[in-house]
C-alpha cells in the first residue's frame, strides 16, 4: 500500500512515531525520521534498517523546520507525532510553561505543515496528533486540552485549504509510551491499572494501537478532515 512511497515521521524515534515508521516500512515505504535526540535517532535507525534515514530536528525552531524540509525534498506523506506534554492546576502554572507547551504541541505541528506541505505530492497526506483532553475535560489539563483542540481544528480546516492533499488527525487516549519513563515502574503501573479499570476496553493503549490508525489514514485515499479517536472509549472525568 505504501510501496515506493517516502514518508516523513517527525517524532519517529520512539513510541507511536517509531511504531508507525516500522509499520510503514512493512508496507513498502521508505521513511525519514526526525527528532531532537541524536541517541534515540541512532537507536531507531538500528531498528528500522536500510529503508530509514534519520535527521536531528528541534520542531519548535522554525528555521530548523524550514531547512529540514529543504533537505528532505519531495515526499508523499507526513506524520507529526512529536510533542512534549505537561499538566497542572491552571492558576499555579507559570505562563512561560503554558507558552512552551503550545510551542511543543501546536506551533511545532504548525511549522511542520507550513514547510512540509509544499513538498508533498498532490495525492499525499498529513497526519497530525491531538489528544484525548481536547474532547474529555480533565482537571489539570486545561492548557494541554486547549493546545490539542487547536491542533484538531487546524487539521480539519487544512483538509479544505490544502486539498487534494489529505489532512487528518489522530487523538490518542492514555498510552503506554516512553513519555512516562520518568515515573517509577510502580507508579506507572498503578496509573495504568486505575485508568484501565474505567475504560470499556479494560486496558491502556499501546503504540501499536495508534500506529494502526496512522496506517489507515496514510493508505485510505477517501479519508480527509477527520479525527480518529484511539482512546479505548475514554470516559474519565
Amino acid at each position: 500500500m505504501l510501496q515506493n512511497k517516502k514518508v516523513v515521521f517527525i517524532g519517529g524515534s520512539s513510541g507511536i512515531g517509531l511504531e508507525s515508521a516500522k509499520q510503514a516500512i512493512a508496507h513498502g515505504a521508505e521513511v525519514v525520521i526526525a527528532s531532537r535526540s541524536e541517541n534515540k535517532l541512532q537507536q531507531a535507525k538500528e531498528q528500522l534498517g536500510m529503508k530509514a534515514s534519520v535527521q536531528q530536528l528541534d520542531l519548535t525552531i522554525e528555521h530548523e523546520v524550514e531547512q529540514f524540509f529543504q533537505n528532505v525534498g519531495s515526499f508523499d506523506h507526513l506524520v507529526v507525532s512529536a510533542a512534549e506534554t505537561s499538566g497542572g492546576p491552571f492558576l499555579k502554572t507559570d505562563t512561560s510553561q503554558a507558552r512552551q507547551l503550545f510551542e511543543n504541541k501546536f506551533w511545532g505541528q504548525y511549522y511542520a505543515v507550513k514547510y512540509g506541505a509544499p513538498k508533498l505530492s498532490p495525492n499525499g497526506s498529513i497526519v497530525l496528533f491531538s489528544g484525548v483532553v481536547a474532547y474529555k475535560s480533565m482537571i489539570g489539563s486545561s492548557i494541554l486540552g486547549a493546545a490539542n483542540a487547536a491542533v484538531s481544528n487546524m487539521g480539519k480546516t487544512l483538509a479544505l485549504e490544502l486539498a487534494p492533499i489529505r489532512v487528518n488527525v489522530v487523538s490518542p487516549g492514555i498510552m503506554d509510551t516512553p513519555s512516562r519513563s520518568k515515573m517509577t515502574e510502580e507508579a506507572r503501573q498503578q496509573l495504568y491499572e486505575s485508568i484501565a479499570s474505567r475504560l470499556p476496553v479494560q486496558r491502556v493503549g499501546t503504540p501499536e494501537d495508534a500506529a494502526q490508525s496512522v496506517m489507515y489514514l496514510l493508505t485510505n485515499s477517501f479519508v480527509t478532515g477527520t479525527v480518529i479517536h484511539v482512546d479505548g472509549g475514554h470516559v474519565l472525568t
